[in-house]
């Protein structure tokens, strides 16, 4: 029987409070954090991963059911459904490990809640997209109407980018990925909805159109690849997710067996297979 365990928000709240998360917070002078030593860490025991549902829980689970046990590791998948509370476990040990995140997200997470998360091995690209319920192309998106986009800092740059780069909009000279609806140098008549990245597929209804990451879409019943009306380049994409763990514990040996088993030819067959494009590998270190 798999024993894999759902976290909602919730369930981890005071985790949470405990390192001083905020929506928009930071933390100036962050308490010196516990060092790791993963070389130090028992083999016997189960590695515990967080992971968002999907892809990165289904990633895990086939790893977890046809290739783990062969490898000598005993692994248990965690999932989480928002962006905070995976890097909060990890940071506290209640995790050994995570695997939902970008680099510049983990850049961004770590300098404002003074955490110490880094990246061991990139395994998948989800592209972001631009979906409707409302418009079949974006030709028939038009003055007047509203786009959701996501209200954390980089997938709102992110998303920014992505209506910069199919005409929508025009950002600001040197807007990068960073970018926010500040940096929108004309708006081309569009109205702007920020929202929590997980809740963007059931806005879909209420607004004209949604920038929605891969895995939010996935878990939707959208298919990338098929129905968005426009969406990321994979080539020379920043935005692999890869498997992450407190500094220090990337010498665990469980986290090297596990990292091995993510960039494996059976894996990679295995996103093919299940995702259809909407998930790409992209295997490879993780800097």
């Amino acid at each position: 029987m798999r024993k894999n365990t759902k976290i909602t928000a919730a369930a981890l709240a005071t985790a949470a409070l405990a390192v001083g998360l905020t929506a928009c917070g930071s933390s100036s002078d962050p308490k010196p954090a516990a060092k790791a030593d993963g070389a130090k860490a028992d083999p016997s025991k189960a590695l515990v991963v967080a992971a968002s549902p999907t892809p990165h829980a289904d990633i895990l689970k086939f790893v977890k059911d046809n290739l783990a046990a062969k490898a000598g590791l005993k692994l248990e998948v965690k999932e989480f459904t928002d962006y905070v509370l995976p890097n909060t476990a990890t940071e506290q040990g209640q995790v050994d490990a995570n695997f939902f995140q970008h680099k510049p997200y983990l850049d961004d997470f770590n300098k404002k809640n003074g955490t110490h998360i880094v990246p061991v091995v990139n395994v998948e690209l989800e592209p972001l997209g631009l979906y409707s319920h409302k418009v079949k192309s974006l030709k028939e998106i038009a003055s007047g109407q509203t786009v959701a986009v996501p209200n954390d800092t980089t997938n709102e740059g992110r998303a920014l980018q992505l209506l910069a780069s199919n005409g929508l909009i025009t950002l600001k000279d040197g807007a990068g990925a960073g970018a926010k609806l500040s940096d929108i140098k004309d708006s081309k008549g569009l109205k702007f909805k920020e929202l929590e990245a997980a809740t963007l597929p059931r806005a879909l209804n209420d607004v004209d159109a949604a920038v929605i990451n891969g895995n939010y879409a996935i878990e939707a019943n959208l298919k990338p690849a098929k129905d968005a009306l426009a969406l990321e380049k994979a080539d020379g994409n920043p935005y692999a997710n890869f498997l992450a763990v407190k500094q220090g514990n990337e010498s665990d040996p469980r986290v090297q067996k596990l990292a091995k088993l993510l960039n494996s030819d059976e894996v990679k067959k295995f996103i093919a297979d299940k995702y259809a494009g909407s998930v790409v590998p992209a295997f490879g270190a993780a800097k």
